[in-house]
């Protein structure tokens, strides 16, 4: 038996958010019923119960957008073609002003015990710039509900980096987050994509972000504050209480292997990374029509070395790194033999620590993790 991740993507959302690049689309609602079919039939054409799936993830777009009658026939569907540990990690991304207490109720009987709420920042302006369709106060409601409903382990999404945002904003929402208890918290600094609305709004002048020196002071503090309050940092942008890592993640950045379902979703298995079409109406046309092959395209076949280098890119995200004996349990080679040049390298320019048994970031890394990562690659 092999262990297995699971990703199924929901492309559907309310209001598309001004900085999102994502595969996702609104105003389509109509196909959502041929959709959820064609992720079933997905499903069911690549069954095998020489597979054990440990952690599920639905993700986005918007799930909690669609009726929630569709999220249990996909976890339905998953149950009847693999073996499940009845103990797998489930999680779901949820927005505020797309659920309430009683669908959140309805996920949890379902079988889904992790909750991931996108919230950005508690500034309610600084939403509003964003394109998301919720005010702060909406967010700690359906923080409320989804405790009263049951829920535990719930991550919320924050952003640093973000447009007219100042440190005091970025001190107040994990303040915020920190009073309400909430288990894992991640803090991503924005990216601003190619031909999105965020994109354009910059060029005309009409927000201006914060300069890289102030960002990266934003994410120094959000690190100091939150392990103040003890929260592991165990991901570059990920903070957890004990026992709250978010597994599926953590399996990926330890290489582990993953199915994806649905339009522009990824798959990593035997060394063969492929991904699905990102055109909506063609996914559901080509499982309609029994050609599923039409969707798929293989993006990499990894030699030994390639998957050397991405294990090294991969656990270098992670706080505690590469362990050194793994990686030899794993690859039959040490990294010092392997990696002799790139890691003196990175020695000397204060990017990389070495301890008994692992490689990892340096503070001085974690400000310039992609130069570190492209010695790697």
């Amino acid at each position: 038996m092999k262990d297995i991740g699971i990703y199924i993507h929901i492309p559907f959302c309310k209001q598309k958010c001004n900085y999102c690049d994502f595969t996702s689309f609104c105003k389509k609602d109509e196909l959502i019923k041929d959709y959820i079919e064609a992720v079933k039939k997905e499903i069911q054409s690549r069954n095998n119960f020489d597979y054990t799936v440990r952690t599920i993830y639905i993700g986005g777009g918007t799930p909690s957008y669609i009726d929630t009658k569709y999220i249990n026939e996909i976890l339905e569907e998953i149950k009847k073609n693999y073996s499940f540990d009845e103990n797998a990690e489930i999680s779901m991304e949820a927005n505020p002003g797309t659920t309430n207490e009683k669908n959140l109720d309805k996920y949890f009987q379902m079988g889904v015990n992790r909750l991931s709420v996108g919230l950005q920042s508690s500034n309610d302006e600084i939403l509003k710039t964003l394109g998301r369709i919720h005010t702060y106060k909406e967010f700690e409601k359906i923080i409320e509900s989804a405790r009263k409903v049951g829920f535990r382990n719930i991550n919320v999404d924050t952003m640093i980096g973000l447009p007219n945002q100042t440190i005091y904003d970025v001190e107040r929402t994990l303040i915020n987050l920190i009073d309400l208890e909430i288990p894992h918290i991640s803090v991503y600094s924005l990216i601003v994509e190619p031909n999105t609305k965020l994109e354009k709004m910059i060029d005309n002048k009409e927000i201006e972000l914060p300069d890289d020196e102030m960002e990266r002071y934003m994410y120094w503090y959000a690190k100091r504050k939150l392990e103040e309050n003890e929260y592991i940092h165990y991901e570059i942008s990920n903070f957890a209480k004990v026992d709250r890592r978010c597994k599926h993640n953590v399996d990926c950045w330890n290489q582990g292997e993953y199915l994806g379902f649905g339009v522009s979703s990824a798959s990593y298995e035997n060394g063969i990374r492929y991904v699905n079409t990102s055109k909506l109406e063609d996914y559901i046309k080509n499982i309609k029509n029994n050609e599923h092959f039409k969707n798929v395209k293989i993006e990499e076949k990894q030699t030994k070395k390639m998957m050397m280098n991405e294990y090294m890119l991969l656990g270098l995200r992670k706080i505690n790194g590469v362990s050194l004996k793994n990686f030899e349990i794993k690859f039959g080679r040490s990294p010092f033999e392997v990696y002799s040049k790139q890691i003196g390298k990175l020695l000397e320019e204060d990017l990389i620590k070495i301890g008994n048994d692992t490689i990892r970031l340096s503070n001085k890394g974690l400000d310039l993790a992609n130069l570190v990562w492209e010695e790697f690659v």
